[in-house]
């Protein structure tokens, strides 16, 4: 991965700092270590490979070596609870839109939660907020997206997919990244 090619990015905050990893348990649990720090807002955390990763309803997400996007964002909003109703599904429409914007694809919304392309699931989103009463401390957006990946189980390959798998090339998974932060920048503005 080539992380210049993300870090120069034209955002305030998303994307200053990222945390790359060859190998980590999860994208989003390391996230949740480091999100109290004082310097973390906007950091990315982003892994080519998850041994645990995290998907919807305790449910894994596989990445594939090199192949995916797996990623989480750390954000810190200044803003009540109740701004951040319907957050996923403006994330799901950022990613949904820079895969338009970038190749002319159309995704689907599954809500609350995933894109489908040809029917089949493409991306995961997840997000956490923790919370002391109304004071949000972080929000936490971690993205499972299937760009190249070529080999599925048979137990998801009826239910999964891939850009590769669909269209039989190599998508640049930096140009997706960069999009998505920088539209999401713009979309959620808190």
């Amino acid at each position: 991965m080539n992380l210049e090619a993300i870090k120069n990015v034209k955002t305030k905050k998303i994307g200053k700092e990222i945390a790359y990893f060859e190998t980590i348990n999860s994208t989003h649990k390391y996230a949740k270590e480091i999100a109290l720090k004082e310097n973390s807002e906007g950091e990315i955390i982003i892994a080519e490979r998850q041994t645990d990763g995290i998907g919807t309803k305790g449910r894994n997400w596989y990445t594939g070596e090199s192949k995916n996007i797996a990623m989480t964002i750390i954000l810190k909003p200044k803003c009540t609870i109740s701004k951040l109703e319907g957050l996923t599904i403006k994330i799901a429409e950022c990613m949904k839109k820079t895969i338009y914007d970038l190749y002319k694809i159309h995704l689907e919304i599954k809500e609350p939660n995933d894109l489908i392309l040809n029917h089949k699931k493409i991306c995961g989103i997840l997000t956490e907020i923790n919370t002391i009463s109304e004071k949000i401390n972080y929000l936490l957006i971690s993205l499972g997206f299937n760009v190249n990946e070529d080999e599925f189980s048979k137990e998801t390959e009826k239910i999964a997919t891939s850009l590769k798998k669909e269209y039989g090339k190599e998508f640049v998974r930096e140009d997706i990244i960069k999009n998505f932060i920088e539209r999401l920048e713009k979309e959620i503005e808190f």
